[in-house]
C-alpha cells in the first residue's frame, strides 16, 4: 500500500500530499501522522493540499479529526495550498474543520506555527 510521506523539520511534522487521497490512504496517514506526532514529540503539523482539487466529506473531515487528534496529543496543525474549489466543497459540504488553521502556502503556514507571522 502506498504512504505519504511525513517529514521532520525542526520540531515540526510537514506533510505533502502528492497524490489523489482515497479513504485507505486517508486513515492510513491520520494513523501515521498520530504515531509520528509522538515519536517526534512533535509541536506542529502542516499538511500542503495544493495538489489535490477534489476534497470529499470523508477527506474533509479526516482532515479535521486528525487536527483535532494533534491538539489532543499538544501539536498545531496548518493546513496550506487549498485550491477555491476545495474551500468551495468544504463549505458547501458544512465541515467546519474547528482547529485547523490554514495559509495560502508552505512559507505562510510555518510562520503560522513558529509564531513568526509578518504576512
Amino acid at each position: 500500500m502506498e504512504r505519504i510521506p511525513i517529514l521532520r523539520m525542526g520540531r515540526f511534522l510537514l506533510v505533502t500530499i502528492q497524490v489523489d487521497m482515497h479513504d485507505r490512504l486517508a486513515l492510513a496517514l491520520q494513523d501515521d501522522l498520530t504515531t509520528r506526532i509522538v515519536k517526534d514529540r512533535a509541536k506542529g503539523v502542516l499538511i500542503d493540499i495544493s495538489s489535490l482539487d477534489v476534497v470529499d466529506s470523508f477527506i474533509g473531515r479526516m482532515i479535521g479529526d486528525t487536527a483535532a487528534m494533534a491538539s489532543v496529543l499538544d501539536a498545531q496543525t496548518v493546513v496550506v495550498g487549498m485550491q477555491p474549489s476545495v474551500a468551495i466543497t468544504l463549505v458547501e459540504l458544512g465541515l467546519a474543520l474547528t482547529g485547523v488553521r490554514t495559509a495560502l502556502n508552505v512559507e505562510k503556514g510555518m510562520a503560522l506555527l513558529t509564531g513568526n507571522t509578518p504576512f
